[in-house]
C-alpha cells in the first residue's frame, strides 16, 4: 500500500483524524467540535493513587522501542477502529518520523503504552492500551513530563472520557483548537 504522508499530515494539521469503521473498515477523516486536551501545564493532575508508581522503579520508559507492538496493542480490543490500513498508515508516519510511541516497560515486558504522531509542538494521542495494570496510566505521566520538557504546547487527546478527565483533561472549541494548533505547527520540537 502507497502511503501519501503529505496528505495525511495535512488532515492531522487541521485538526482531523483518521479512524476506521468498526464493521466495514473503511477508513475516513473525522472532525470534533471540541478536542480534549491533556494540559501540559500546572492543571494537569497525577492521581495520587499513581504518584507511587510513577515515582518507584516498577516500569521502565522507551521511545520508538517497540512501535509495531504499541499499534498491535492499542488495536487488539474486541471493536476497533484501528484497521490493518490504518496500521500501515502508522507505521509509514513512524517510518518519517512522525509517529511514536511511548512505552511503559517491565524487564523484557512491553506493559503499556501511548501512539501518537508529532507535529511541530503539538502531541497528537492516537491510542493507548496496556496489558499489566496502570501501565498506560503512568506512560500518560511519564508523557506529560516529556512533552513538557520537550518544548511541546499541544497534547491532543482528541475524545474526552473519564479516565482522561482524572489527569485534567479539558474540552477547547473548534476555533480556539485550530488556532493552538497552528501555532504549534509553527514550533519546531523534536519527540525522541
Amino acid at each position: 500500500m502507497q502511503v501519501d504522508i503529505g496528505a495525511i499530515l495535512t488532515g492531522y494539521a487541521q485538526g482531523y483524524f483518521l479512524m476506521a469503521d468498526e464493521e466495514t473498515g473503511s477508513l475516513a477523516w473525522y472532525g470534533t467540535e471540541q478536542h480534549a486536551l491533556i494540559p501540559l501545564d500546572e492543571r494537569f493532575h497525577c492521581p495520587r493513587s499513581l504518584r507511587p508508581l510513577v515515582r518507584g522503579s516498577c516500569f521502565q520508559v522507551r521511545i520508538n522501542g517497540a512501535f509495531e507492538q504499541v499499534v498491535e496493542g492499542c488495536a487488539a480490543r474486541p471493536q476497533t477502529w484501528i484497521s490493518s490500513e490504518l496500521k500501515q498508515i502508522y507505521l509509514a508516519l513512524h517510518q518519517a518520523g512522525f509517529a511514536h510511541s511511548f512505552e511503559t516497560w517491565q524487564g523484557d515486558t512491553l506493559a503499556g503504552g501511548i501512539l501518537g504522531i508529532a507535529l511541530g509542538a503539538a502531541f497528537i494521542g492516537e491510542s493507548m492500551f496496556y496489558r499489566i495494570p496502570n501501565a498506560s496510566k503512568v506512560a500518560l505521566v511519564k508523557l506529560v513530563e516529556h512533552l513538557r520538557e520537550r518544548g511541546f504546547r499541544l497534547f491532543d487527546a482528541q475524545l474526552m472520557n473519564p479516565h482522561l478527565a482524572r489527569f485534567g483533561a479539558f474540552l477547547m472549541d473548534g476555533r480556539d483548537y485550530q488556532e493552538l494548533l497552528q501555532q504549534c505547527l509553527r514550533i519546531p520540537c523534536r519527540f525522541d
